[in-house]
């Protein structure tokens, strides 16, 4: 099973993405650097996070244009996973495979902070194994990760169960108080329509090991490997 990691100029979670990813049996993982034009013959492809070409004009506004992603696009159309982490969350949002935008902060200071996350979708493409409620730890580092639509947006978001995650206090509350960027209705993670293209803030490539503080980032790349080995055992 083979796993994409786009690379971006300014991109620096791409590396925790590799590890983390190689650390899981059965799964390779490699960089695609951004001038390339196709990411066919993978099974998942991640945008990791970063500040690809500086966050020049706005996070991700430049990284729409590389020459990859109308391939990415193209796959996830077609039913390929794709997640986007912190700045590859900015980016889906940015080309339109998730909808809503990532803004300022609304302390306006650069967040750096270990997270607890409620999932809201128990059996997700990204989720699996995980009960409706449970919580989640990893860690946040951005500037730009207030999630912002409007109310028609949430609204269909919210009817077609595409929230994923919510930031949620040590025990499953979530309120403003454990909002860390002011995102509505405490919004961490999103989905598309089809479930398959997956953006968050928090940083599941940073929470893979015990030692890191949380192993529960592996987690939902754990349930990627596991919705692709469901795929292909319903089309054999």
């Amino acid at each position: 099973m083979k796993f994409a990691i786009i690379q971006f100029p300014g991109s620096n979670c791409d590396q925790d993405c590799l590890a983390a990813l190689n650390g899981i049996p059965g799964l390779q993982a490699e960089y695609v650097w951004h001038k390339e034009t196709t990411v066919e013959g993978f099974d998942a492809i991640v945008l990791p996070g970063g500040f690809s070409y500086g966050d020049y004009l706005r996070c991700g506004a430049i990284a729409r244009f590389s020459p990859v992603m109308p391939s990415v696009v193209d796959q996830a159309r077609q039913g390929k996973l794709v997640i986007g982490v912190c700045n590859g969350f900015q980016i889906l949002c940015e080309i339109g495979l998730l909808p809503g935008a990532l803004i300022r902060n609304r302390s306006l200071h650069f967040v750096c902070d270990m997270v607890a996350l409620r999932v809201e979708v128990a059996d997700s493409q990204f989720t699996h194994g995980c009960a409706q409620g449970t919580l989640l730890r990893m860690p946040v580092a951005h500037g730009e990760g207030c999630f912002f639509a409007d109310d028609a947006t949430l609204r269909d978001l919210n009817e077609h169960r595409q929230v994923i995650l919510r930031y949620a206090s040590p025990d499953g509350r979530v309120n403003p108080a454990v909002n860390p960027n002011g995102s509505l209705e405490n919004i961490a993670g999103i989905c598309n329509r089809g479930g398959n293209v997956f953006g968050l803030m928090p940083h599941p490539d940073r929470a893979c090991e015990a030692r890191l503080g949380s192993a529960d980032g592996a987690i939902i790349f754990q349930s990627m490997v596991e919705t692709i080995k469901t795929a292909r055992a319903r089309a054999a």
